[in-house]
């Protein structure tokens, strides 16, 4: 069977577009794939995080997984961070990458901004740890988003550079899954920009967290327009604000956008917003109770997370020790 690698970041305020934009997607692909998922908190500490913060930020990461549908028992669902593996073959491939290669990254250029020489060296070679997360389990397939395609194009070229200097094929050149539009959910403030856990405005998201009568609030304070809802998609060309709710109602219902589209066609906004509302809460109050329940309980998240790390190392071990023989390094 094919393997998947897939990680988000543990840095809180789970949100509506992490479960359309990742989890939804990692959980109908847990039928068809060997799937190992990770809260990738070593790439979280390329910026500042509290540490207790990021503690309980990682349980409440692998909470809001598990009440997604993601199966501990299938797949294998860990913390980086107690994977040494990741950390060691990361030091290999920082000396296997170029820093032509991670001077072009444009989400570096994007997060570091006018401040570069004050940022960490961490989030300059964070693509190589990146690599490393993929590689060590010689994953065949990444789930990405159209804006993460360049990292996993960095990905196969660290592993062909590997493989042609060391003239063995230690590693696959993995694929990448990239799914639909529905799966880039943007910010119910502003419809051209990513609905991102960053955001200060807690109204610009709806959190995994949130119940009922915040997800209907959010909801019903969405930026729109004046016009009424197009008939067709086509009509949604320049009002990012219709298209962005509408992909949401699409994701939500499983239905097609035209279908989504037709089905609204005409309607003032107040009215399709409560419509959005009662799919919102439909999908989400289940996994919102569930989360709520995890949380009471860490030491059950925590074994959980446990577990997943040691089937992750046994996985990972081997690879790393056919990375080490051919490196050369001289083993006890």
């Amino acid at each position: 069977m094919n393997r998947i690698f897939s990680g988000i970041q543990p840095s809180g305020n789970l949100h509506l577009g992490n479960y359309l934009g990742a989890m939804k997607n990692w959980v109908d692909l847990q039928n068809d794939y060997e799937c190992i998922f990770c809260m990738v908190d070593m790439h979280a500490i390329t910026v500042w995080q509290e540490p207790a913060a990021l503690r309980a930020q990682t349980r409440e990461l692998a909470a809001g997984m598990i009440a997604a549908g993601i199966d501990p028992e299938k797949n294998v669902l860990f913390v980086q961070s107690q994977v040494a593996a990741h950390a060691e073959l990361a030091w290999v491939f920082n000396c296997v990458a170029r820093m032509g290669w991670l001077n072009r990254m444009t989400q570096f250029k994007e997060k570091a901004g006018k401040n570069r020489e004050n940022v960490s060296a961490g989030l300059f070679a964070y693509p190589c740890l990146m690599a490393a997360d993929i590689l060590v389990y010689k994953a065949t397939h990444v789930p990405v988003g159209e804006d993460q395609k360049q990292h996993l194009e960095f990905t196969r070229d660290v592993a062909q550079k590997f493989n042609i200097d060391f003239g063995r094929e230690v590693f696959p050149l993995p694929e990448p899954l990239i799914f639909g539009a529905a799966t880039r959910v943007m910010s119910l403030r502003d419809g051209e920009k990513k609905m991102s856990k960053s955001d200060p405005s807690d109204y610009s998201r709806i959190n995994m967290s949130d119940d009922a009568d915040a997800i209907a609030l959010k909801i019903r304070k969405a930026k729109t327009d004046p016009n009424p809802l197009p008939e067709t998609a086509e009509g949604l060309e320049g009002r990012p604000e219709a298209a962005n709710l509408l992909g949401i109602y699409a994701a939500l219902t499983g239905k097609s956008l035209a279908d989504a589209v037709a089905e609204a066609a005409g309607m003032a906004f107040a009215d399709f917003k409560a419509k959005l509302a009662d799919a919102a809460v439909a999908m989400l109050g289940p996994i919102n109770a569930e989360m709520a329940r995890l949380r009471q309980d860490p030491a059950y998240v925590d074994g959980i997370l446990k577990r997943g790390g040691e089937k992750a190392a046994a996985l990972a071990k081997p690879v790393l020790d056919e990375v080490y023989e051919t490196v050369g390094f001289l083993r006890p």
